[in-house]
């Protein structure tokens, strides 16, 4: 595989629609020629570029964590605010989520369900995002704070199941989502909320990461 360009089009496709495939009857249910029927592709042609499920699996897996973790760095580029960095971090973790919900689950639902060096690869990529995190929250910290890790993962804990509940047609978009989290987590729900400055309809369009950065 690593002799295989990073990103192809016909592969983005086959793991959208493999993601699709796994959220809906779970990784150990669904098979190769499942995959097969809903991409198109014959078998010989979805082991091109994969060897097994679990390679799939991770590719997957990978394919989202590069992703979100290159768009994040773009954003950041040159932004020195831990706040506004944090901001951005959600933004970006929140678009990301609702523009692909089947990614989300299979990420939340098969985090176990790789082994040997696809694990270590995707837990890699994890700790790496669980760091950046770490590191805004900590030049947010006050004085004498020392949960920054149990802060982090309580944040991601909060935002990574929005694919449980969020539906766009009964819920604000993206930005106010993003509003309402980072006043949650920084102020607290007892405190007065500020009223977001941004005009309805104006939204930004959430990005799929099948799209290029």
């Amino acid at each position: 595989m690593d002799d295989r360009p990073r990103y192809d089009e016909k592969l983005a496709r086959i793991l959208r629609i493999s993601a699709a495939v796994i959220a809906e009857k779970g990784y150990h249910q669904a098979s190769i020629r499942d995959i097969a029927s809903a991409t198109g592709v014959s078998l010989s042609g979805l082991y091109y570029y994969f060897s097994s499920k679990e390679e799939l699996l991770f590719l997957i897996q990978r394919h989202c964590f590069e992703t979100i973790l290159a768009r994040l760095d773009l954003d950041l580029e040159g932004e020195s605010d831990p706040r506004v960095q944090l901001e951005t971090l959600v933004r970006n973790h929140l678009r990301f989520f609702v523009a692909n919900m089947a990614e989300m689950k299979v990420l939340s639902h098969e985090a176990d369900s790789l082994s040997g060096d696809y694990l270590r690869d995707v837990r890699t990529l994890k700790q790496d995002y669980l760091l950046r995190l770490e590191a805004i929250l900590e030049a947010l910290a006050p004085p004498g704070t020392t949960d920054v890790r149990i802060s982090a993962l309580m944040l991601f804990g909060m935002l990574n199941w929005i694919y449980t509940w969020y539906r766009p047609d009964r819920y604000p978009g993206v930005d106010r989502l993003v509003d309402r989290a980072i006043h949650l987590f920084l102020e607290g729900y007892l405190t007065p909320e500020p009223r977001s400055e941004l005009v309805a309809g104006q939204e930004a369009e959430a990005p799929s990461i099948w799209r290029d950065l």
